[in-house]
């Protein structure tokens, strides 16, 4: 189609693997309304699970992803480089221009249908939000879970979107059934941090708002407090203030999670930071030189803060 693209990936380490043959991007469609600004692009998906690489610290092996970049422009999303193994840039790219895999329903059926499949966990968010905006004009993910629930086939969604109760009815039949568990994430409660940073999600109490919905009803579901931003979020009353507010919700789980940067990720964050918080950079380049985790006594102290946030920041 010479439009420049590349639609064979090659080595996502988040597990989407190799996807679309050049032929195989059908159209574009640009955004009107609420979608004003963004992109989107059409394509037939050869395979809508895909197995995490043997390599990967991921705790699941399969995932299912229908869409690819996010409007949700975290600053800090670690799925920003995959946009450039498409001849795209992980930065505005990433939030305004989304691969929409419109076939995804369709091959989530025939994959589940396959004698060859073993009825693995799949995991659902893991490089794109499955709630983001989107999803409310393409509906994929719900087909998908309508999918996954016809098969028996156990699933979990990680979403920062309060538009998983949307899909309520089938999460309840699945809870009954006992293939789902959902997590909200929900990083911060500070108003300013939460526009800064995630200015694309909902509102993080409309989030922990769901995480009640969803418990009341019977699904079981945490919060991953991810991530902890040093020297913005990570003050002991900040992110007690969301352990306090989970587990008032009845998350079943908290989990708190430092901010990790890898290489592509790290130097669309530094530019960011460079212009939102000039104060913070020599801080981060301390914090994160030559690593992309937080140093280790770091990581768990902020693993301990769900069921003790009494430490220092990160930062000190």
């Amino acid at each position: 189609m010479g439009d420049g693209f590349r639609w064979r990936l090659a080595g996502d380490d988040a597990g989407q693997g190799s996807l679309f043959d050049a032929d195989q991007l059908l159209d574009r469609h640009v955004g009107t309304g609420e979608f004003k600004g963004v992109e989107f692009m059409h394509v037939n998906a050869r395979r809508i699970i895909s197995q995490v690489p043997a390599s990967s610290r991921m705790p699941f092996r399969y995932t299912i992803n229908a869409y690819r970049g996010c409007t949700h422009a975290c600053v800090y999303c670690f799925a920003r480089p995959t946009h450039q193994y498409l001849g795209l840039d992980s930065g505005p790219d990433f939030q305004t221009k989304i691969v929409v895999k419109i076939n995804a329903v369709e091959r989530a059926r025939a994959e589940l249908a396959d004698r060859r499949w073993s009825g693995d966990h799949i995991a659902m968010g893991t490089n794109t939000d499955p709630y983001q905006r989107c999803e409310g004009k393409y509906h994929l993910t719900r087909g998908i879970v309508e999918a996954l629930v016809a098969a028996g086939n156990p699933f979990s969604i990680l979403t920062k979107s309060t538009l998983v109760l949307r899909d309520l009815d089938l999460l309840e039949e699945a809870a009954r059934r006992s293939l789902v568990r959902v997590a909200l994430s929900i990083g911060t409660l500070d108003e300013a941090v939460w526009r800064a940073t995630e200015p694309g999600t909902p509102h993080p109490r409309q989030r922990m708002n769901a995480v009640r919905h969803l418990n009341r009803a019977g699904v079981p579901c945490g919060v991953m407090v991810a991530p902890v931003i040093p020297a913005m979020s990570d003050a002991p009353d900040q992110v007690g203030e969301v352990v306090a507010a989970a587990r008032a919700a009845g998350a079943v789980s908290v989990t708190t999670i430092g901010l990790h940067l890898r290489p592509g990720v790290k130097e669309h964050f530094m530019g960011w930071l460079a212009g939102a918080r000039p104060d913070l950079v020599p801080a981060y380049r301390r914090l994160y030189d030559r690593r992309a985790y937080l140093p280790k006594q770091v990581q768990e102290r902020l693993a301990g803060g769900a069921r003790d946030p009494a430490w220092r920041s990160t930062t000190t």
